[in-house]
């Protein structure tokens, strides 16, 4: 990123549903964070057993392969909203006005469209590994401890879900930005300097005023 990353606020309705979805984002990063967290025992507990007891925790690799999923997308669309994604920006950041807000919304639309097809094509694999009339209602398991792999499985489409929702505002900011040639609108990652953005922030504390 070419700078700071800040997301405006106002009173339209555009930003109002972007407040609403944030909580669900934050929450959504929080798991991803716990099960970080909770790998990090995990370590500690199977390292020393081997080490003192000769005796690793059973099923340690079969508990990491069903947590990856929180940890590597769960988070997804937090850092979709602030900008804080990977993203190639040596060409954007250079771009100005309508022309940045083009550039920004195709490239919005086109994740749109693939992450829309993820998602179908997620569910269906959660679909095919999930079947009530089973034990745990589950098709597949892991291979030491017999895990059900369906609730690994579920976490990908219900992470691409909120994406989605968070890519629809976005376009939707990016689009009314490049319509009406708005300087700095809401609900979208904008590149601002430290200095720009404490003006900002001054200038929204006036007007809260």
């Amino acid at each position: 990123m070419a700078g700071s990353a800040a997301v405006l606020e106002d009173s339209s309705l555009l930003s109002k549903l972007d407040r609403m979805l944030l909580p669900i984002e934050r929450f959504c990063a929080l798991l991803s964070g716990l099960a970080i967290f909770s790998l990090m025992f995990l370590a500690a507990y199977s390292v020393t057993s081997r080490k003192f007891f000769g005796a690793p925790m059973m099923g340690y690799v079969d508990y990491i392969e069903a947590a990856m999923p929180i940890i590597a997308i769960m988070g997804v669309s937090y850092v979709q909203r602030d900008g804080t994604h990977i993203r190639m920006d040596m060409l954007v950041s250079a771009l100005k006005g309508r022309v940045l807000w083009l550039f920004e919304l195709v490239s919005v639309v086109l994740i749109l469209i693939l992450i829309v097809a993820l998602t179908y094509g997620a569910w269906e694999h959660f679909d095919r590994s999930f079947d009530c009339a089973r034990p745990l209602c589950s098709r597949d398991s892991s291979i030491d401890v017999g895990l059900p792999i369906w609730p690994s499985k579920l976490v990908v489409p219900i992470a691409f879900g909120v994406l989605v929702l968070r890519l629809l505002l976005q376009t939707w900011g990016y689009g009314r930005a490049l319509v009406l040639g708005l300087e700095n609108p809401v609900a979208v990652p904008l590149n601002l300097s430290v200095a720009e953005q404490a003006m900002l922030e001054a200038k929204a504390l006036e007007g809260a005023d």
